[in-house]
């Protein structure tokens, strides 16, 4: 296992490098150029500069996430194939760098969704929260406009400023589009970019969808084992995998992390591990790593990844607010870093049970 931190870079990030380098175990850094607009080549010259940035820091980069899936590839419109070449050339360049898996997902329109940016728990720290209910009765535009001014003044990963300005168009769209078609688009995706993949030696992980049900009647088709398992098999190869994130699946109930980590094994090739507590149907809200504070069991989770032999990136996912730290919501050092100990601590000791 290497552990690694997500890392926004230095112009849109509270954190520092520096920080992140004392965090006892942590090897790398996961980060994008997220001011590319989507759908444009990565210059050579700017995957190097960021490369650089961060080996001078004493990090590693070996994974990107993400390299966002432009939505004219989602919908299957005829333009689709000119992005889809933008994409290879961009993942040529990060395989000459050194990049060894890209995080991508295949969610329309909003790559992840919430009610609350920064519910208030008991002990005082804040967290982001989901309320099915609430999101019924929310018009989306009003929402993304009440999360641009609860995002403490950066950029939410994934929600791009361009497809957000075009939100109502773009959901219109959809309405023609169904689950099946949508799988095939990305079965389309695929099977274009996998010989670039299989012949510069740079893996695929999809991120599940978050959360993993249809939000505002948009499809949605990684939300547990069969969907998953239903891709792995349409392109069968080892280039094609997953980021198995223990918080976006496991916030369905009926998903057990564990077990889709021993099912899919080596088809893994990013984990991130976080915890959440549920509330209530379709209700639930991100907690510390500590698996008593949440609904799902970290030791159990880690036991899995050392069950398969998992040797790919892990990164500590989203964390709460706490110690006054004012960051982007999930994305503070300090929760984050606690995080990575916890689940560095619970790796040392499952090795050493194991011996």
């Amino acid at each position: 296992m290497k552990m690694i931190f997500r890392w926004f870079g230095e112009n849109d990030d509270s954190v520092s490098l520096k920080e992140i380098k004392q965090i006892p175990g942590m090897t790398g850094i996961v980060s994008a150029l997220s001011d590319i607009p989507v759908g444009e080549v990565w210059p050579l010259k700017r995957i190097k500069k960021l490369k650089k940035t961060i080996n001078m820091a004493g990090l590693e980069l070996e994974v990107i996430e993400s390299v966002n899936v432009h939505e004219d590839i989602k919908l299957g419109l005829s333009s689709r194939d000119k992005y889809i070449e933008n994409y290879k050339t961009t993942l040529k360049n990060l395989a000459s760098e050194g990049i060894k898996v890209v995080c991508y997902n295949f969610m329309p329109v909003f790559d992840w969704l919430r009610s609350d940016l920064a519910e208030e728990l008991e002990d005082g720290s804040t967290t982001m929260a989901y309320d099915e209910e609430w999101i019924n009765n929310t018009d989306p535009v009003k929402l993304v406009e009440e999360f641009d001014k609860e995002s403490q003044g950066f950029s939410l990963p994934g929600w791009e400023p361009e497809r957000l300005a075009e939100l109502k168009e773009i959901m219109e769209q959809y309405k023609e589009i169904d689950e099946e078609q949508l799988f095939d688009n990305l079965k389309y995706f695929l099977k274009e970019i996998l010989p670039v993949c299989e012949e510069y030696d740079i893996k695929m992980a999809i991120h599940p969808d978050d959360p993993p049900w249809p939000i505002y009647g948009l499809p949605r088709i990684m939300t547990g084992k069969e969907n998953i398992r239903k891709l792995m098999s349409a392109v069968d190869s080892p280039y094609n995998g997953i980021s198995l994130c223990s918080g976006s699946l496991g916030s369905n109930p009926d998903n057990s992390v564990p077990d889709l980590i021993r099912e899919f094994g080596n088809r893994i090739h990013f984990g991130h591990v976080r915890n959440l507590k549920f509330d209530g149907e379709g209700k639930f809200h991100e907690t510390s790593h500590l698996s008593s504070d949440g609904s799902l069991d970290l030791f159990e989770i880690m036991k899995a990844y050392f069950d398969i032999g998992f040797k790919g990136y892990i990164r500590p996912d989203h964390g709460r607010m706490i110690w006054g730290e004012k960051a982007r919501p999930g994305y503070g050092l300090y929760d984050r870093a606690l995080g990575a100990t916890y689940i560095n601590g619970l790796w040392e000791a499952i090795k050493k049970m194991n011996k």
